[in-house]
């Protein structure tokens, strides 16, 4: 092996390791040739919801509805996109149980108990799409991406880094079926 790349490798290992075993997050895996790696990763989402008491009628209807925040389209660009979908998790999902009911707010995350939410962490997630990219790191808060982490050498200048990130990186991380940008780290190595 001539040793290109393993430095930030290890840095790579540090940085997850970190998360698991120092703040106790979940590891998914490692997702580069996972199909179907999304921003929201409804498998994880949907557990979650169960756990806080919804029905399989009500978790469907947020599944939906933020689906619909996610997706972009028309003139929706990935601003409104992630404007919408940020309302969605720091105000929550109105939901009716059936017509005629008064609206509910479903969480998506446990804003008052930050111990009850599923924290989550996984490595070389690729996502296909437009700009088919490859996060090193991504942390997910019950199922649905925070933070996208990039590990580089310092070699990389900042000029070279931009240029990555905009040109094969944004939107920074799209969901199959829509556009979510999650927060992007660089960690140089």
């Amino acid at each position: 092996m001539n040793g290109v790349g393993q430095h930030e490798i290890r840095t790579q290992r540090s940085v997850i390791d970190f998360f698991k075993k120092a703040l106790g997050y979940h590891y998914l895996g490692y997702w580069k040739d996972r199909d179907g790696n999304s921003a929201i990763e409804e498998t994880y989402l949907i557990d979650w919801l169960k756990r806080q008491g919804h029905s399989d009628k009500i978790i469907k209807k947020v599944l939906f509805e933020l689906g619909k925040a996610a997706a972009l389209g028309g003139s929706k660009t990935l601003y409104d996109a992630n404007r919408e979908v940020y309302a969605k998790l720091r105000y929550g999902v109105k939901v009716k149980r059936g017509a005629g009911e008064q609206f509910e707010t479903v969480w998506l995350i446990d804003w008052a108990t930050p111990v009850a939410n599923h924290f989550a962490v996984a490595e070389e997630v690729t996502v296909l799409g437009q700009h088919t990219k490859r996060p090193d790191v991504v942390l997910y808060v019950n199922g649905i991406a925070q933070n996208t982490q990039y590990v580089s050498p310092t070699s990389l200048t900042v000029a070279t880094a931009s240029k990555k990130l905009t040109a094969g990186s944004v939107p920074c991380y799209v969901v199959t079926n829509g556009g979510v940008t999650s927060t992007v780290n660089w960690i140089l190595t």
